[in-house]
C-alpha cells in the first residue's frame, strides 16, 4: 500500500514572534530627538570618505596618463624635485624657436626658412634643414632634412611667456641620381654620366593650391646646367597628418625647368599631379593620381597615368593607345572620342588614358596652329601632330623649303620616323604618310632605299606612286642643285700627336692624310658652325649624318667643299695676336662632339700662362667683331648719374662675391667712384631691345689694386689676375660676369654671326671656347 504524502506545515517559531515590550521601547528609541554632535560625526565622516575616493580616483587616473602617455601630466614636473622628474614618453622636452635653430647651429646645420604647415595656423611649421657642401664656391646649401614641429598644448609650456614646440616628424633629403636627370634630355644621347653623383635639393616649396588628400604636399627642387639648357629636379614629399609623419612620394626632373603642379586632368574631380617633361616641340607629360594602398604608414601613394596596359580588349582602342605611344596624340584622341561615343562610355582608368592623351593633343595641336617663321619649324609642329597633309603643301611650296626640310628630315633622331611606322601599321595605305615615309627613308638612306620600299609596296594606287616619286625627284634635284655655303667655323686649337686614318672621316682616301714639310697636326674642337641657314652650338645633340657618304655629309654641312681653310690665332707674351693659317684635312663626330683635323705651321706653345687666352680657330666668314668706342665711367657719370650709382654698388658685390676685395660692409659711392672713376665702359644693345647694355672689362692690374692697401705702403700684390668683364642691363640687372670664384671664365670678344640679328659673346672657359646669345624667352646669355 503506497504511502500517502503528507504536507508538512512548520510550526511558528517563538522566536520570531516579536514581544510587546520590547517593540514598545524600540518605537521610543526611535521618536527620540537625535543629538546635535552626532550628526556632524557622520557628516565629517561622509566627507572624508567622499575626499578619500576623489584623490584614490585623481591618483589612478595620473596613474593611467603616466602609463599611456606622459606628456600629459607634465605639469607634475614644475612642483616636483629634479630627482623626480616625470620623464616625457618618447618624446624630446619640448623647445622654443631660438632653442631648436641654436642646436642647429652647433651641429653646423642651417635653418633659413620656417613654413607654416597650414595656412593661417601657427601652432605647426614645417622646417627645412641645410648643409654647406664641402669644396664648393657657388650655391653651397644641399638640403639634408625636413622637419614638422607642433606646439606644445601642456599647462606647463603653455604658460610660458615663448611658445615651445615638439618635434613631430622629420625625414633626412639625399639628392637625385645624376644619371637619371640627365635622362629625361629623351633627344639627346649624351655621354655615360657618374650614375654615384648625387644633385643637391637647394630650395623648398610648399604647394598652396587645393591639393588632394587631408595632409600637406611640399616640392623639394634643385637646379643642373645640361649645355644650354637648365633642368629642373625634386622631390615630392607629403606630410600625413593622420600619423604624423613624412613621406617621400616621387622624384621628378623637367628638362624644360618647369615646376610639378597639381592640375584637374581627370574627370574624377580630384587633382592629379603634372610633371613637364617637354623638350622642344616634343611634349612629355607624366600624370600621377593619388591612390589608397594597404599601409598603415603610407595609406596613400602617386601611381602615373600609363599608355602601356591597354584597359579594353578593343582593337582600336589598342590601336589608339599604339599611336599615342609613338607621339601622335591628336590622330589617338580623336580615335578615342569616336570609341567612347560609340561603347557609350569608357571604364575609369580608360578614361584616364583618354584624358592624358587629351593633354597631350592640346599642346601639339596649339602647336601646329601657330604661325611658324621657319617652314622646317612649321612641318615639324605639322607632324607631330599628325597633320601629313599640311606638312606636304608647306613642303611643296618652294624650292627653298624643299632643301630646308630636307635638312630637317636628315637630322631628325627616330621621332618623325616612329610615327609614319606606327601610322602605316594602324592603315597602311595613307598616301600623305607613305609620301613621308619615302621622303624620310631617301634622305636618311638615300634615293635607292626610297625606290626600293615604293617598289616592294604593291597597294599603293598608280596616281600616289608618281606623285610620291615626283616628291623625291624634286628633294633629289634641290640636293644636286644646292649650292655649298661659305664654311663658319668656331673653336678651340689642341695640339694632337699621332693620327690614325681609321678615325676620322674625309671625301678622298685615306693615304691624303699626309703633312707638307714644316706642317704639325692640329685637332679643333668645334665650338659652334653654321650649316648655312642657323648656327649649331656644342654639344651637337641633333646632328645625325647618314650612314652612307657621311664624309660628303660633313663637308656640305660644315662648307668645308667651298672654304677649307682656318685661322688659327695666337695671343703673345706681349699681348699681340699671331694669325697662322690652316687647312681642314677631316673631320669626327664622337659622343656629341665635333672636331676637324687641320694642318699647319707650328704655331708658338702657351707655356701654361693663365693669363694668356688658349688658341682660338675661326674661319674667315665666321664671324664680325664688334668693337663700340669706349667711355669712362667718369664721362657715364655725368650722363646719368643715378645709372652710375647703381652699377658701381653691383660691380663691387661682385668683386666680393668672387674673392677680388675683402667681404664686409659696401664702401660710399663717393669711395667706389675715387677708385673706379677712370674704368671704360661700353654702350652697346646685347638683347636686341633697342636699349643699350653696360659692358665694363675691368684689367688684371686694376683689379690687383683693388687689394691693395689705401696708403700704399703695404706688401705688394704679385698674383696676377686676368682682365674680367661684368655686363648690366638697361635696368641694371647684372646679366653677364666673369666676376665667380675660383672660375677661369672671360669675355674674349663680342661678335656679330651671319644670319643672326642679336650680337653673340664669345666667352673662353677652362677648355674651351663658345659663343652665347640673348635668350628672350630665359632672360640670360645662353
Amino acid at each position: 500500500m503506497a504511502n500517502r504524502s503528507r504536507k508538512l506545515t512548520p510550526k511558528t517559531s517563538k522566536l520570531n514572534q516579536p514581544r510587546t515590550g520590547a517593540s514598545k521601547r524600540v518605537v521610543k528609541k526611535l521618536l527620540q530627538k537625535p543629538k546635535r554632535g552626532s550628526w556632524l560625526s557622520s557628516m565629517l565622516a561622509i566627507a572624508i570618505l567622499l575626499s578619500s575616493a576623489s584623490l584614490v580616483m585623481a591618483f589612478a587616473w595620473i596613474s593611467i596618463l603616466f602609463i599611456f602617455n606622459p606628456d600629459r601630466v607634465s605639469w607634475l614636473n614644475k612642483i616636483l624635485p629634479t630627482w623626480a622628474q616625470i620623464p616625457l614618453g618618447n618624446h624630446e622636452r619640448p623647445q622654443t624657436l631660438k632653442q631648436i635653430q641654436l642646436d642647429f647651429r652647433k651641429k653646423k646645420l642651417i635653418v633659413e626658412q620656417i613654413l607654416p604647415l597650414y595656412q593661417g595656423i601657427k601652432n605647426s611649421f614645417f622646417m627645412p634643414v641645410f648643409q654647406r657642401r664641402a669644396n664648393c664656391e657657388f650655391d653651397c646649401q644641399k638640403l639634408v632634412e625636413i622637419r614638422v614641429y607642433q606646439r606644445s598644448q601642456e599647462l606647463e609650456f603653455k604658460s610660458e611667456p615663448e611658445n615651445y614646440y615638439y618635434l613631430e616628424a622629420q625625414l633626412p633629403i639625399t639628392g637625385l641620381e645624376e644619371s637619371s636627370v640627365i635622362s629625361t634630355l629623351v633627344d639627346a644621347a649624351l655621354e655615360p654620366q657618374d650614375i654615384s653623383t648625387p644633385l643637391p635639393l637647394t630650395e623648398v616649396q610648399r604647394f598652396d593650391d587645393k591639393t588632394p588628400s587631408p595632409g600637406v604636399w611640399f616640392n623639394l627642387r634643385g637646379e643642373r646646367q645640361q649645355g644650354t639648357s637648365t633642368i629642373a629636379y625634386g622631390q615630392i614629399v607629403y606630410y600625413n597628418p593622420e600619423r604624423s609623419n613624412l613621406q617621400q612620394m616621387l622624384a621628378w626632373a623637367s628638362p624644360s625647368g618647369q615646376l610639378p603642379k597639381w592640375q584637374q586632368v581627370t574627370g574624377d574631380g580630384t587633382k592629379e599631379l603634372v610633371i613637364d617633361q617637354t623638350v622642344g616641340l616634343e611634349p612629355h607629360l607624366q600624370v600621377y593620381q593619388v591612390k589608397p594602398v594597404k599601409l598603415f604608414l603610407k595609406p596613400i601613394q602617386l601611381q602615373a597615368i600609363s599608355l602601356e596596359s591597354p584597359v579594353l580588349k578593343d582593337s582600336g582602342y589598342q590601336n589608339a593607345l599604339s599611336i599615342a605611344r609613338s607621339g601622335l596624340w591628336t590622330p589617338a584622341f580623336e580615335w578615342l572620342k569616336f570609341i567612347k561615343k560609340q561603347r557609350k562610355g569608357l571604364p575609369e582608368a580608360a578614361q584616364a588614358q583618354m584624358d592624358l592623351i587629351r593633354l597631350h593633343s592640346q599642346l601639339t595641336k596649339s602647336q601646329a596652329e601657330k604661325s611658324w617663321a621657319s617652314p622646317s619649324e612649321q612641318v615639324l609642329a605639322d607632324l607631330i601632330d599628325g597633320r601629313w597633309e599640311k606638312a606636304l603643301q608647306v613642303f611643296e611650296e618652294s624650292a627653298h623649303n624643299v632643301q630646308e626640310i630636307a635638312t630637317l628630315l636628315k637630322a631628325d633622331e627616330k621621332r618623325l620616323w616612329n610615327r609614319t611606322v606606327a601610322a602605316l601599321r594602324v592603315n597602311p595605305n595613307r598616301p600623305e604618310v607613305q609620301a613621308w615615309f619615302a621622303l624620310i627613308l631617301a634622305v636618311q638612306q638615300g634615293q635607292e632605299a626610297a625606290n626600293s620600299w615604293l617598289k616592294a609596296q604593291p597597294q599603293i594606287p598608280k596616281d600616289s606612286l608618281v606623285y610620291i616619286q615626283g616628291l623625291l625627284a624634286k628633294l633629289n634635284g634641290e640636293a644636286t642643285k644646292s649650292q655649298s655655303h661659305l664654311s663658319q667655323i668656331v673653336g678651340t686649337v689642341q695640339p694632337i700627336g699621332e693620327v690614325t686614318n681609321s678615325q676620322w672621316l674625309q671625301p678622298n682616301s685615306p693615304a691624303d692624310l699626309k703633312l707638307t714639310d714644316n706642317e704639325v697636326w692640329y685637332q679643333v674642337q668645334v665650338s659652334a658652325f653654321s650649316d648655312g641657314k642657323r648656327w649649331l652650338n656644342f654639344p651637337f645633340e641633333n646632328l645625325n649624318p647618314p650612314k652612307t657618304s657621311t664624309a660628303k655629309f660633313f663637308w656640305e654641312t660644315l662648307g668645308i667643299n667651298s672654304d677649307p681653310q682656318m685661322q688659327i690665332v695666337v695671343w703673345l707674351p706681349n699681348g699681340q695676336q699671331q694669325i697662322t693659317i690652316a687647312t681642314i684635312k677631316a673631320v669626327q663626330l664622337r659622343d656629341k662632339v665635333l672636331r676637324l683635323l687641320v694642318a699647319a705651321p707650328k704655331i708658338p706653345e702657351n707655356q701654361n700662362n693663365v693669363l694668356q687666352p688658349k688658341p682660338l680657330a675661326l674661319t674667315n666668314s665666321a664671324l664680325e667683331w664688334v668693337q663700340p668706342s669706349p667711355i669712362t665711367l667718369r664721362e657715364l657719370y655725368a650722363q646719368n648719374p643715378s645709372a652710375v650709382k647703381v652699377i658701381l654698388s653691383s660691380v663691387w658685390e661682385s668683386l666680393q662675391k668672387s674673392g677680388e676685395v675683402p667681404l664686409g660692409a659696401i664702401p660710399s659711392f663717393e669711395q667706389i667712384q675715387e677708385k673706379l672713376n677712370d674704368w671704360p665702359v661700353q654702350a652697346i644693345d646685347l638683347t636686341n631691345n633697342g636699349k643699350p647694355e653696360i659692358v665694363l672689362t675691368i684689367s688684371g692690374t686694376t683689379i690687383a689694386s683693388l687689394k691693395q692697401p689705401q696708403s700704399g705702403i703695404g706688401e705688394k700684390n704679385t698674383n696676377q689676375s686676368s682682365d674680367r668683364t661684368i655686363i648690366l642691363s638697361d635696368g641694371n640687372q647684372v646679366i653677364y660676369t666673369d666676376f665667380q670664384k675660383n672660375s677661369s671664365q672671360r669675355l674674349s670678344a663680342i661678335a656679330k654671326l651671319s644670319g643672326v640679328q642679336s650680337l653673340a659673346l664669345l666667352v673662353e672657359n677652362a677648355d674651351k671656347y663658345s659663343l652665347k646669345r640673348w635668350s628672350e624667352k630665359n632672360q640670360r646669355f645662353e
